[in-house]
């Protein structure tokens, strides 16, 4: 009989070192995962809150030309650095958690989608007449409110890796840490509002601070790009 239950110990001390050893190796695997993420993802946060920062830079004296063709130039970075998370992403291949095709794939998928929902927002930016000042203005309106949207889909796509062991991965690794670091706080929706006034005859003057918010951070420090929204206000 103790030979027995002497037996069954030991059985049940190997399994559950079995245990720790798989635990450890899927952790391992997650760290490993969230790293290749985030060093991805550290170059393309640092230029989406460029872009975002630069949304909400006032300009005396700027014309509303000069203002369409800076905002231009901020919608095409925030598309450029959406399709970078994706392809970071889509790169790290799938994360050792359960559905983690579906949670990756859906990022990748959500992440490209708001990449060319900017690269849309740039088209429709361009396509704005600025001799009118209140078709100008009310232009920008409706670019911000799809920018908005965007931000929104943008903090969602992220927000699936934020969760569990894998939002605990990504919290550790320095590309995400830096990323986190000094973003100025905002909403939770990641958005930037900068009220841009277009005044055809004395200029235009984007008026308001760009908040990137959870831009560049996933759970505490996951990428999150955010939006720019420009909602001008006629002077």
């Amino acid at each position: 009989m103790n030979k027995r239950l002497v037996t069954v110990s030991a059985l049940g001390a190997l399994l559950a070192l079995a245990a720790v050893g798989c635990s450890a190796d899927d952790s391992a695997k997650l760290d490993g995962w969230a790293k290749n993420v985030c060093d991805a993802a550290r170059d393309p946060i640092a230029q989406s809150r460029t872009a975002l920062a630069d949304t909400g830079n006032v300009k005396e004296g700027e014309s509303p030309v000069d203002l369409q063709k800076r905002l231009s130039a901020d919608l095409a970075a925030l598309a450029t650095t959406n399709q970078q998370l994706a392809d970071a992403v889509d790169k790290a291949g799938v994360p050792k958690i359960d559905d983690g095709a579906k949670i990756q794939q859906g990022a990748v998928n959500e992440l490209k989608q708001v990449a060319q929902g900017y690269l849309d927002a740039q088209k429709k930016l361009d396509g704005l007449t600025n001799a009118d000042q209140a078709k100008f203005a009310d232009g920008l309106r409706s670019v911000g409110d799809q920018i908005q949207q965007l931000s929104q889909i943008s903090t969602g796509a992220l927000a699936t890796l934020q969760s569990g062991d894998l939002g605990a991965a990504i919290k550790k690794q320095p590309g995400c840490k830096a990323a986190s670091a000094g973003a100025p706080a905002a909403d939770p929706s990641g958005s930037a509002s900068p009220s841009a006034g277009a005044d055809p005859s004395a200029g235009a003057s984007p008026d308001a601070a760009a908040s990137p918010g959870g831009s560049g951070t996933p759970a505490s420090g996951a990428p999150d790009p955010g939006a720019g929204s420009p909602s001008p206000s006629k002077s």
